[in-house]
């Protein structure tokens, strides 16, 4: 009775978590219907209703949430700690999960990663980029990769890159028609780039600095994305001005496709770290990667 509960509840925390019967069939590698006969039967052997079913949506009644939010936690202490026996083996394995931007995805965590994996064939990453803040905790990541200054400070945090500058970059051509700006508020007269983030709604407000002085300058422009890749390429095409981290468009001002302004109002601030919550629990796995991404600069 008590082993057939304990699948029982670990099935209905796969529902609830991923609020379908469809993915969480996919996860625990049985089929809807049966993980859906498997819910039937706890909700009859405890006498109450665990979850709310649409034609589109299945989310948690009061009594399912209390039973997830009381049950949850053991239950993934219990995957951690079985987790935690590949300590005992020789290599490090199992998987980690890292939420990241698409920034540091491409320049310096992929490139790392793509080294270590051929060394430690039984380790397993999965890297889900996200522009937002994301919590690690709640979302069941076993690290996030974030601005130095972002990071909170109950976090353990290890630098894995250098300091990083900003740069307001246009084509040439862009200013051919446009005298480029000599301070941040003359962008006011100028076509600007805006990138909106999801993590507020809201465009991104341009950070400036220079001898001490910090002034943040909401610009306007005929185009907004959500991608800074898509942003750099409409600078190439001559769309206006774009404001990038200086390295992801250091190919482009080498190339002379295009032209930096304002260098002296972009100083440089604290790069990438990786972090998570404690080295209380830190798998082989997570130790191994967190190795091979600290910043030796």
């Amino acid at each position: 009775m008590v082993r057939e509960t304990m699948a029982d509840l670990a099935a209905f925390l796969a529902v609830a978590r991923e609020r379908s019967f469809t993915r969480a069939a996919a996860q625990l590698g049985v089929s809807p219907s049966a993980l859906s006969h498997t819910i039937r039967k706890l909700e009859e052997r405890l006498g109450v209703r665990l979850l709310a079913r649409t034609t589109r949506s299945v989310s948690p009644t009061e009594a399912g949430e209390r039973l997830l939010q009381s049950v949850g936690p053991h239950f993934d202490e219990i995957q951690r700690e079985v987790e935690g026996l590949s300590e005992l083996r020789d290599k490090p394995a199992g998987k980690v999960r890292i939420t990241t931007g698409d920034h540091v995805s491409e320049n310096i965590l992929l490139p790392k990663i793509a080294e270590l994996l051929p060394e430690y064939p039984d380790l397993k990453v999965e890297i889900n980029v996200d522009t937002g803040f994301v919590d690690i905790a709640a979302d069941r990541f076993d690290a996030g990769v974030r601005l130095g200054e972002t990071v909170a400070q109950d976090m353990i945090a290890v630098r894995i890159g250098p300091d990083l500058r900003m740069a307001a970059v246009a084509s040439p051509a862009y200013f051919a028609a446009h005298p480029p700006p000599r301070a941040p508020h003359e962008l006011a007269d100028h076509n600007c780039i805006n990138v909106r983030f999801p993590t507020h709604g809201g465009v991104y407000v341009w950070e400036f600095e220079k001898d001490g002085r910090a002034l943040n300058v909401r610009v306007e422009g005929q185009l907004v994305v959500n991608d800074i890749a898509l942003a750099r390429q409409a600078a190439v095409a001559g769309l206006g001005i774009a404001y990038q981290p200086d390295d992801y468009v250091q190919p482009w001002l080498d190339s002379g496709a295009l032209v930096r302004v304002l260098a002296e109002w972009c100083p440089p601030f604290p790069g990438y770290h990786l972090y998570f919550p404690s080295r209380r629990q830190q798998s082989p796995a997570l130790a191994v990667i967190v190795d091979a991404l600290r910043f030796r600069g």
